[in-house]
């Protein structure tokens, strides 16, 4: 009993909710006595084919029951994608294509990988197309009779576009629904997810009961704040450390937190006990700098290697405590022809829009041969040795 309590404290660290633990506890102790491996589900809408440390606090957690002996079911919704999760969405997301879908699917699967046991005795990966493509409109209207639609406008997002008058598609109501369904589907045992999918989570509770079987547990994890130290980690507000990352970009990232946050990096993103952090993350103890270049290589370290994360520390150092350049510029060839500054930026690679180019040059975050670009329409012409940089981190050298 004392081990089935222990595997529970472990899997309860980190975590904001479980509904609820006593299920939790009993499974976990029905799991050893059966020596039946619990089902995890976790759901990924292949929505954008990257995934950053974001999304890596729920699949550590995943991780955790698997070493524990449990079984990971990864769900790639190719199905569900295709309707577009309402969650944290003020307006209607549109529907992807299945060749959008498909591509974006093989890329997190991939990606998940760096943090999954991919061994088929610990991981089960399902299309939840599978089984939602066969239900019929009977089907569908059966599974909405679990839910009201007074339930559905209780959800924040629903509640706030109806009071602002703004749209609410049917299909709307119906992809919670189609969520809840895949952890019937796949009979899962406990369904992991952010906090921003504990209705969706809960559903499947409820599906899981209409339909005669064992509700899952659902556990929620928190929201891993952005880079910006304001907004949720988001691609899309360019405030992310993707997991596959350059070593050197993966650092630089870590380093650029605010001294507030480590101790939320430490505690969602690495495995060191709480006394330890506590440590970390007091400044009497330890030096801030200190505290984050550790976090920066156990960072680094979980997706390549410590001596990769050794040497992206010490090109940080060199190139932010020293001022010097870095010792691999990406080189570019470019004819000697005028050119304006966004267009060099463009060609460089070192922005991904002319927006974007814009705004560092706003910013004062362009130079070129070490001087400063504002304005970037300015025309330029590239020359051999030409050495352009934006931001801190963001080099080119031009051949």
């Amino acid at each position: 009993m004392s081990q089935i309590k222990e595997q529970f404290e472990q899997l309860k660290h980190g975590t904001v909710e479980i509904f609820n633990d006593t299920e939790l506890a009993e499974k976990l102790a029905a799991s050893a006595k059966e020596k039946r491996p619990l089902r995890i589900k976790l759901g990924l809408d292949p929505t954008s084919p990257d995934i950053h440390l974001g999304h890596t606090v729920v699949l550590r957690k995943m991780r955790q029951f698997q070493d524990l002996g449990h079984k990971a079911v990864l769900i790639i919704g190719d199905y569900t994608a295709r309707i577009g999760d309402p969650t944290g969405q003020n307006t209607t997301r549109p529907m992807l294509t299945t060749e959008e879908i498909e591509q974006n699917a093989q890329t997190y699967f991939k990606q998940a990988g760096k943090i999954l046991d991919t061994a088929k005795d610990k991981l089960e990966v399902r299309y939840n197309s599978q089984w939602l493509s066969n239900l019929k409109l009977a089907d569908i209207i059966k599974l909405t009779h679990v839910i009201t639609v007074a339930r559905m406008l209780e959800r924040d997002t629903f509640e706030i576009r109806y009071k602002k008058g703004r749209p609410i598609g049917v299909h709307e109501f119906i992809y919670p629904l189609m969520q809840g369904y895949d952890s019937y589907a796949v009979k899962s045992d406990v369904e992991l997810g952010g906090t921003d999918q504990t209705f969706n989570n809960l559903v499947g509770r409820d599906i899981q009961k209409a339909q005669d079987q064992q509700p899952q547990v659902v556990i929620t994890m928190p929201i891993l704040v952005g880079l910006d130290g304001i907004e949720k980690m988001s691609k899309s507000k360019n405030n992310y450390v993707g997991v596959t990352d350059e070593p050197n970009d993966m650092f630089g990232k870590i380093m650029s937190i605010s001294d507030e946050m480590m101790e939320n990096y430490f505690t969602l993103l690495t495995d060191l006990p709480g006394d330890k952090i506590t440590e970390l993350t007091d400044g009497s103890k330890t030096h801030p700098k200190e505290a984050k270049v550790m976090l920066g290589k156990t960072i680094v370290t979980q997706f390549y290697n410590e001596a990769t994360a050794e040497l992206a520390a010490k090109e940080f150092d060199k190139v932010f405590a020293q001022g010097q350049l870095p010792d691999e510029i990406p080189v570019f060839k470019l004819p000697a022809e005028l050119i304006t500054v966004k267009q060099l930026l463009l060609a460089c690679k070192l922005v991904e829009t002319g927006g974007e180019a814009k705004r560092m040059c706003a910013q004062s975050g362009v130079t070129i041969d070490g001087q400063k670009a504002a304005d970037p329409n300015a025309q330029i012409t590239p020359k051999a040795g030409m050495i352009i940089q934006v931001g801190k981190r963001r080099f080119a050298k031009i051949k």
